[in-house]
């Protein structure tokens, strides 16, 4: 490896900069150079449809793989949830760093809950995962999409177009974008598969760099989010069905919850299982078979089920 500075591909979000900061000062502490370049994805240009009606969350990656394999960038630094379960030919995840806290945070009133929220009470999620495990609880609520990044949804909550708004934890916390706010339990909203987490992304024939990050790599929350994945690569990776699942390693441990949906939500399969943290591919790949034993299939339409699903 070169003494050049290693160039990070990021987003330009506030907090995809974050990330790519963050990850800059790592590997600069541990005696390389490194400067970040932003790359504008789909996901970032097209903010007036659904992330479902633009391709799903691997806009937000592709462009930025593109720079990776033609070789414009060393390396790039995503949010796992926004990385499909199948990696473009010559690239590999090489570092997982340790995951932030995963749960969703409700953003309202002070003290305000789900279950407090007014009657028909507009709340905003661009989530068809969040929207609907909120119908699940509360199918009274106007549910009304949400997109943009961290800080302009926040604006418009205290704009008034929404009573309320789900968001992600960590991206709130890292940012120190909002106080206050209530903590959604995962028996009342289980996250987004991976959320929470980094990848770190290089190209698969360079040994050297991969041999580098692995300082900065995190086996707890690789194996977590592998379970996650797995159980989402199960499913059919990415149908626009919503699905959700969390993975908590204790003492060895690994025990995963998992969720699918009809698109409308209106249908909801939820399952755990657990085992040895070193097994959690298979953890994942087993739930997945649980669920499409259960109907997931019928929920899911055209994703087929994974080998040797009943």
């Amino acid at each position: 490896m070169s003494g050049r500075p290693l160039v990070i591909g990021s987003r330009g979000s506030r907090l995809a900069l974050w990330q790519a900061r963050w990850l800059k000062g790592r590997i600069e502490s541990a005696g390389r150079e490194a400067r970040i370049e932003t790359i504008k994805t789909s996901g970032d240009r097209i903010l007036d449809r659904s992330l479902a009606a633009i391709g799903g969350k691997g806009v937000f990656v592709k462009e930025i793989e593109e720079a990776l394999a033609a070789g414009r960038v060393d390396l790039a630094i995503h949010s796992l949830k926004d990385l499909p379960t199948e990696q473009p030919e010559g690239l590999r995840v090489v570092c997982i760093p340790e995951r932030e806290d995963p749960h969703d945070i409700l953003l309202g009133r002070a003290g305000e809950r789900l279950a407090s929220l007014p009657q028909g009470a507009v709340l905003g999620t661009g989530s068809p995962r969040r929207a609907c495990q909120v119908r699940a609880i509360r199918p009274d609520l106007l549910i009304k999409d949400l997109r943009g990044n961290v800080e302009t949804r926040i604006a418009k909550l205290e704009r008034g177009e929404y009573a309320a708004i789900l968001l992600a934890l960590a991206g709130v916390r890292r940012l120190g974008v909002a106080s206050g706010g209530t903590i959604l339990p995962f028996d009342e909203m289980l996250p987004a598969v991976g959320q929470g987490a980094l990848a770190v992304e290089t190209r698969a024939d360079d040994r050297e760099l991969a041999g580098f990050l692995a300082a900065f790599h995190h086996p707890p929350t690789a194996a977590a989010v592998g379970a996650e994945r797995a159980f989402l690569r199960g499913l059919g990776g990415g149908c626009q069905a919503p699905i959700a699942a969390i993975a908590e390693v204790s003492g060895g441990r690994l025990a995963l919850r998992g969720l699918v949906a009809d698109p409308q939500g209106e249908r909801i399969l939820r399952d755990r299982d657990e085992g040895s943290v070193d097994d959690a591919e298979a953890i994942g790949d087993r739930l997945a078979r649980a669920l499409f034993a259960r109907g997931a299939g019928e929920l899911i339409g055209d994703a087929a089920p994974p080998a040797g699903a009943p």
